[in-house]
């Protein structure tokens, strides 16, 4: 897609979605809420579970329950789902905290956990038995499955359904003190096994985990299901708006019946679709077995979709702000391309990031008619046509460093940049004209000799010629060798996470996801702190990143360039 084509789609994008933002039916719900209730503050929340590190599609629910808040003056709390401690670590909520605060959310002293109601939600399930509302059932899992029922068939009771509520209370009370192996036993709530909706077939709301939990340690053996769990912390929490992915339409229905029995404050449930995004996988479960199985180098791997993965590429917040917004909030799921994504980094990175020169695949060009002894220092903006006036030095000599694709032995048609007896602007600097082409015994080319206009300084020749090509190089004296980290996507098939399984994950892997070169960067580049955004004229922007060493920077790509600066 061209550069025109792709401004034109993402501007189309955006003029719709600042439409649909205005009827965004969230927004709608809310309003008619206020309405109803003006004297009640807006209360949203986050609810992460902490068993692995935060990704694209929690960025839509951060920017949405935080952004929500902050529309209507209210408040959104950070609460950690720590309800199944075999898969919780307090690594992942460490992560989760960073990665929250760096999309600029901004929950104050309202951090909350799952955990900090075990024992009101053991009280509430010991309600639901008192009121003849929840059983201990002895079936395993696979066995609630099988009698689950399906769509047409309804499902078969439990033999231990009719329990007295004096055995459940009994039955609960040991499965409490750690009496039962894991699996032994479950608190099934007694609703209606030939209910339409199979989630409300007597779904479970406990089961045993005889499992040190991050926090409460082996206080307790017993966790509730999130199903359980979720309502009643939005309940006491005080939330307004419970706002779900699609996933949980079936679930509302659970949801609503849990609060009602136990006659709760009632929060109203509000889903959205998720975020579905072209070559990439926001599966958990996959993204673990990625990092558990070393196709990646951990969690913020900038080839990972997590949020710390994205920070470590050099994608800014802002950017992933700008991105949620114009996909919009939809009641249907849909697929968002990738380059959507890309396009709102560059908008972002083209206003914010200086520009450098680096040159990625180098060959050596000496101007024999300069002066072996002399040096320049040239006063190069950093912010190119714009009202930003900063400028570094960057030296000039004999000896430079250009990308080897910017010479041809035989170039195509409107091709302008260097051949032997052809010239070319340097980026700044003077105009030269190719000479000669040396190769070694071998027909490699080693170097190119040429001679330089002195009038010309500053890109503008003096006598006014018009020079079609203009390109980037370094001083060789001067250059920094750094580790340059190029990405593409991960996945080399447009919808991994329909089509891909455990067992053919790994086949579905792109094998040039990463390349690393040894570049040449101009010097100031060196002494940027980590995390810093540039752009490497003519290359792409790119950050550098936390690998850094004194002398030896390392830089990742973050996006590539498709918009190029004035010639």
């Amino acid at each position: 897609m061209s550069k025109n084509q792709d401004e034109s789609r993402a501007s189309t994008t955006s003029d719709e979605n600042k439409s649909s933002k205005k009827n965004n039916f969230i927004v709608n719900e809310i309003i008619n809420f206020r309405e109803q209730s003006p004297n009640t503050q807006i209360h949203t929340r986050f609810p992460p579970e902490p068993n692995g590190y935060l990704h694209l599609g929690h960025a839509k629910s951060i920017c949405l329950n935080f952004g929500i808040a902050e529309q209507f003056d209210g408040l959104c709390n950070l609460r950690f789902d720590d309800t199944n401690p075999s898969k919780e670590d307090i690594e992942y909520v460490n992560a989760i905290r960073e990665d929250v605060k760096w999309l600029g959310g901004k929950w104050d002293d309202r951090e909350y956990y799952a955990s900090n109601y075990f024992e009101q939600l053991f009280n509430y399930a010991v309600k639901l038995i008192k009121l003849g509302r929840a059983y201990v059932d002895d079936l395993s899992a696979d066995e609630i499955r099988a009698a689950r029922g399906t769509l047409t068939k309804p499902g078969k009771e439990s033999s231990c359904r009719n329990r007295s509520i004096e055995e459940n209370l009994e039955l609960f009370q040991r499965m409490r003190a750690g009496e039962f192996p894991d699996g032994a036993k479950v608190l099934r709530a007694k609703i209606d096994m030939a209910a339409p909706n199979i989630v409300m077939r007597d779904p479970t709301l406990y089961r045993i985990r005889h499992a040190e939990h991050q926090r409460t340690g082996n206080t307790w053996c017993i966790y509730h299901m999130y199903d359980f769990a979720h309502c009643i912390s939005d309940s006491i929490e005080g939330i307004t708006h419970s706002l779900c992915t699609l996933e949980f339409v079936n679930n509302k229905e659970l949801y609503d019946w849990i609060l009602d029995t136990l006659g709760l404050y009632h929060p109203q449930q509000i889903e959205f679709a998720r975020l579905n995004i072209t070559y990439t996988i926001l599966s958990k479960r996959k993204l673990i077995k990625l990092v558990k199985e070393g196709h990646v180098k951990g969690w913020d791997d900038p080839r990972m979709p997590t949020l710390s993965g994205l920070r470590r590429r050099g994608v800014p917040p802002e950017a992933l702000h700008d991105f949620c917004e114009r996909i919009g909030i939809a009641r249907a799921n849909s697929t968002v391309e990738f380059s959507l994504l890309e396009f709102c980094i560059r908008e972002y990175l083209n206003k914010n990031a200086p520009r450098y020169m680096a040159v990625l695949h180098p060959i050596k060009v000496i101007i024999e008619n300069y002066d072996p002894e002399k040096v320049e220092y040239l006063d190069i903006p950093l912010y190119p046509d714009t009202e930003n006036q900063q400028t570094r030095k960057v030296p000039f000599r004999r000896e430079l460093w250009i990308e080897q694709d910017d010479f041809r032995e035989n170039p195509p048609k409107k091709y302008h940049r260097l051949s032997v007896g052809a010239e070319v602007r340097l980026r700044f600097a003077y105009i030269i004209k190719c000479t000669n082409a040396i190769y070694d015994a071998n027909g490699v080319l080693t170097e190119l000799r040429c001679e330089y206009d002195p009038l010309s300084t500053g890109g503008n020749p003096a006598d006014g010629r018009k020079i079609k090509g203009t390109i980037h190089w370094v001083a060789a004296q001067d250059a920094i060798e750094a580790k340059i980290r190029l990405y593409e996507h991960l996945f080399n098939v447009p919808n991994p996470d329909e089509m891909l399984t455990d067992e053919n994950l790994a086949s579905c892997l792109n094998p040039n996801s990463l390349q690393e070169v040894t570049g040449l960067i101009e010097p100031a580049l060196a002494k940027l702190a980590n995390h810093s955004s540039v752009q490497f004229e003519r290359l792409g922007y790119f950050s550098k990143d936390p690998d850094s060493r004194e002398g030896q920077p390392v830089f990742n790509r973050t996006v590539t360039l498709r918009d190029s600066w004035k010639q």
